[in-house]
């Protein structure tokens, strides 16, 4: 009888965490229901933002005031909140799991999918830190010769923002979202700005896979044909 295999995300997942672990990462997680201060507001994400509407999130009929995660990014909420509490002002947190998108599918975007997150925090950390640390990672899981681009953006809970890009059957894709941690993230952490800093990034996993293994398009993880196991 013939084994079964790793889903590609398991293995992924498997091995983007172990890039990160031997970075000196650790690892964290979040519920996937989540309240909305640890999925919006403790991010900087002020009540009228559009990413609270409706129709990009999924409100729980019968629950107030909770939602399926919108991005991983709650993780580094509660991450940086429990370094707070712990008195420490040094850390560094990488969680991968699955988010929720209430958006139509097409060839690059699904409604759930998995995200990896992560943040770094301590008296001196930059934004080449940041580039270095993703740069690494592109490079052990894509392959040395990976190309990737950091460009300007806006996120509400990073200052300066970039985005991160690959090249992807000969066009940029972008990959992740990320920048330095906005002051009234840390804040909302229980973190004082003025002592500490750092750089926090998320972004799709299956993106990510899709470039490892030259996939065409991100919905083949998730339509249960067996042939995506070949990777």
């Amino acid at each position: 009888m013939e084994k079964g295999k790793e889903h590609p995300l398991v293995k992924l997942m498997t091995e983007s965490i172990g890039v990160f672990s031997r970075m000196g990462f650790e690892v964290s997680t979040a519920p996937e229901l989540e309240d909305e201060w640890h999925n919006f507001d403790a991010l900087n994400v002020p009540k009228d933002h559009p990413a609270r509407d409706m129709q990009d999130t999924f409100y729980i009929k019968g629950k107030p005031g909770f939602v399926l995660r919108t991005h991983a990014t709650n993780s580094t909420a509660r991450s940086l909140k429990k370094l707070a509490e712990e008195g420490k002002s040094e850390g560094a947190f990488i969680s991968v799991g699955k988010v929720f998108r209430n958006e139509a599918t097409d060839a690059t975007h699904e409604m759930q999918f998995f995200q990896i997150d992560g943040c770094m925090v301590g008296p001196k950390v930059s934004l080449a830190n940041l580039k270095a640390v993703l740069l690494e990672f592109y490079k052990q899981v894509l392959g040395e010769d990976v190309l990737v681009e950091f460009r300007p953006s806006f996120f509400p809970f990073t200052e300066p923002s970039v985005e991160i890009h690959t090249k992807f059957k000969g066009k940029w894709l972008e990959m992740m979202g990320g920048g330095m941690i906005h002051p009234d993230v840390l804040k909302n952490a229980g973190l004082d700005p003025e002592k500490v800093q750092g750089f926090a990034f998320g972004g799709g996993l299956d993106r990510v896979a899709m470039v490892k293994w030259q996939i065409p398009d991100v919905r083949y993880f998730y339509q249960g044909d067996i042939r995506i196991n070949q990777f």
